[in-house]
């Protein structure tokens, strides 16, 4: 008997490019697969002509909607069956353009927010973006399922924003030229005030902690999280 065929997943990226590719790589390593055939299909639509989603969300710059929109029109148009965003910001934007667009998307903090409800975590950590905590969606997430939030202080997320635009998303990811030092003290103080759990709530920062070495079992990568449900809703099994 046939397989059921996988559905295609359609990434709509390009915030930024390197956690595009991280979260397309996570998603072919994931995947319990013997060939390329048993391999999930994805249509890619990296859009860097998206403006940046923390301006936007401090009244700073333009809006990423109309070019969100355009680009899950792309994806759709192409045949993909659902959409994903590797992009923690950018889900603040989401309510308006899920209803402009024939099919569904995964939602990460959703997603990772359940994954904490699992785990039995009663405190989270949030590392993210300035626009991150303004929107407050991991703060609602994470309260829906009766978890705590610890954000850090705004000189820690000033350190936190740092390292994702002058250094991750500029392409200087040499292991000695990153802050390791104080991020590491950032880590430990959120770890002193009782958090559990570190979310990595930019998907530059995975990236950044591993290059650093500070990845631990404490964190929690929702690129990880969301490739996994991605399988998942695609018909795949998980490697």
């Amino acid at each position: 008997m046939n397989k059921k065929p996988l559905k295609t997943i359609g990434i709509l990226g390009g915030m930024g490019p390197a956690a595009t590719a991280d979260l397309m790589q996570k998603i072919i390593d994931m995947t319990k697969a013997s060939c390329d055939q048993e391999h999930i299909p994805m249509i890619v639509d990296s859009n860097t002509r998206i403006p940046d989603r923390t301006k936007a969300i401090m009244g700073e710059g333009e809006s990423p909607v109309a070019e969100m929109l355009a680009s899950a029109k792309r994806l759709e148009a192409a045949g993909a069956d659902f959409i994903i965003i590797p992009c923690n910001t950018a889900h603040h934007f989401l309510p308006e353009i899920i209803d402009k667009t024939g099919i569904p998307f995964v939602h990460m903090p959703v997603e990772t927010a359940d994954l904490l409800k699992q785990k039995g975590i009663k405190t989270a950590a949030v590392l993210a973006t300035r626009g991150t905590y303004l929107s407050g969606q991991y703060d609602k997430v994470l309260a829906d399922k009766d978890i705590r939030t610890l954000n850090p202080t705004p000189e820690q997320q000033e350190t936190l924003m740092s390292l994702i635009y002058d250094y991750i998303k500029r392409g200087i990811t040499e292991p000695s030229a990153l802050p390791r030092s104080e991020i590491s003290a950032l880590v430990n103080n959120l770890k002193s005030e009782g958090a559990e759990a570190l979310l990595l709530a930019c998907t530059e920062l995975p990236l950044a902690f591993s290059i650093m070495n500070l990845y631990d079992e404490s964190c929690v990568d929702p690129t990880a999280v969301l490739a996994a449900a991605a399988i998942r809703e695609a018909g795949a099994e998980l490697r």
